[in-house]
């Protein structure tokens, strides 16, 4: 555990709380994409195989149950509570496009060619392009609430952040994971068009509009 590490973990948590959030006080989920949520509850389900057979710490498990519980209460939400609410008509993208090359690269290019380590590579493959049914949906849309911007910004600084975990691992314990390092660049690169917007015309108190 270092700073960098534990920012993203906190960056990461924050975008949830926002989400659930936002969805239970306004009692509506419109402008986010239900598409990107079921990504990423599959990417923490893959990811968390090893919740009873592999003990890290109080912590980890603790995030790793959060997470999971999120990502399912968002589906429940998104899904059944609130699924009148929720705009299907913008969230087209279509999940296989990103699924099952996620899972064919997990499948050729692991630690480890077993279950557990196969599917922690689909999940961090996976959650490198989760975010992309929401971003092409904002893109549909034209425009994004100020609160799901935030949880947006939230969601990259998370990534980013981890990406500086990895540098700082590398050069104070000579650590790296190349998959994850590299599947984080691509999330962050994802968020790049994003992150101008939000610090030009979110910060700054205007709505954001990406062109469609």
């Amino acid at each position: 555990m270092n700073i960098f590490r534990l920012g993203g973990d906190l960056a990461h948590l924050l975008a949830i709380i926002i989400l659930l959030l936002k969805i239970w006080t306004t009692r509506s989920c419109a402008g986010i994409s239900g598409k990107s949520q079921i990504l990423f509850a599959l990417t923490f389900t893959a990811r968390y195989l090893d919740l009873f057979t592999n003990f890290v710490s109080v912590y980890n498990s603790v995030m790793k149950v959060v997470y999971l519980a999120a990502a399912y209460a968002t589906l429940y939400l998104m899904y059944v509570k609130f699924k009148a609410t929720y705009d299907h008509n913008h969230d087209t993208f279509r999940l296989e496009f990103l699924i099952l090359p996620a899972a064919g690269l997990a499948l050729i290019i692991n630690h480890e060619f077993s279950i557990i380590e196969v599917m922690w590579t689909f999940s961090i493959y996976l959650e490198a392009v989760a975010i992309l049914p929401q971003l092409f949906m904002v893109s549909k849309t034209g425009e994004a609430e100020s609160i799901t911007s935030h949880y947006l910004f939230a969601l990259g600084s998370y990534r980013a952040l981890y990406i500086v975990n990895w540098v700082y691992r590398y050069y104070s314990e000579g650590f790296y994971d190349m998959i994850a390092t590299l599947a984080g660049v691509v999330q962050t690169v994802l968020y790049c068009d994003f992150f101008y917007l939000y610090i030009t015309k979110v910060l700054k108190g205007k709505k954001l509009q990406l062109p469609a």
